[in-house]
């Protein structure tokens, strides 16, 4: 009865120990993910520590634990391989800092969404459509990390394909226009529209410039409906791939 109470006891302790830790760690100013995996360090620490406590009182022999987990070292440390690959995964992430928690990533399984978290053994995401997906720290520590928030601005290029008859200086004027008009393209940075291509049936013209990185997706949503509306005002074509059938009438 007096291990039950210990352990009742101690475990909500230890909730509010972890709390009050991660209010501190909060008020240092620590970076997020840190703050989260020294949380989640610490309450597995004195979690252990409280198992330790109730086997003592139990009456159990601590002789005879270390020898049952001696016993089980094999197994256990096989049990344990993969949580110790993403705990060190864990602590290498905080050590490199790929990414920190609100950063949006995409790994190299093709895994993408906001770091919402940074725990002991796994990192959350949150996806664009509000799924949450957990990924084992191991994973990402050896994943190609695609950071697409770390820098301040982006680049976004758009590809239009115009008619081999269009006036390639006015398509390339009517895409700057419509650039700089749009309110998304920073004036202090290049902004332009050249050939990149002839393709078999229409000339590619690519428009680039450079946006905040908070506002990619706007503009590249936006900039598309603008690009079009834009080209039917000035009456530019944009090809697209046709069929030509010709029947022959052999009974003739």
């Amino acid at each position: 009865l007096r291990a039950v109470i210990v352990a009742v006891i101690g475990w909500y302790l230890i909730k509010f120990l972890c709390r009050w830790i991660h209010k501190l760690l909060v008020k240092s100013n620590l970076d997020d993910g840190i703050s989260g995996f020294l949380s989640s360090v610490i309450k597995a620490i004195l979690t252990c520590l409280l198992v330790v406590i109730v086997i003592g009182i139990l009456g159990i022999p601590m002789s005879a634990v270390v020898a049952l987990v001696g016993s089980a070292g094999l197994a256990i440390g096989l049990a344990l391989q993969g949580c110790l690959t993403n705990f060190s995964g864990g602590v290498l992430i905080l050590i490199v800092k790929p990414f920190k928690v609100g950063d949006y990533i995409i790994d190299g399984s093709g895994n993408e969404g906001t770091v919402t978290a940074i725990d002991i053994i796994y990192t959350k995401l949150l996806t664009s459509d509000n799924r949450s997906v957990t990924i084992p720290n191991g994973t990402l520590a050896n994943s190609t990390i695609i950071n697409t928030t770390r820098e301040l601005f982006r680049r976004v290029d758009f590809n239009v394909s115009i008619s081999y008859d269009e006036d390639i200086d006015r398509v390339k004027s009517v895409l700057l226009e419509t650039a700089h008009t749009s309110g998304f393209a920073l004036e202090d940075k290049d902004c332009i529209a050249f050939v990149a291509s002839f393709d078999p049936s229409a000339v590619k013209i690519t428009l680039r410039f450079w946006v905040k990185s908070e506002d990619y997706w706007n503009t590249k949503w936006t900039m598309q409906e603008l690009i079009k509306k834009r080209f039917d005002e000035n009456k530019i074509s944009i090809p697209y791939d046709q069929l030509d059938i010709h029947v022959v009438d052999k009974s003739a």
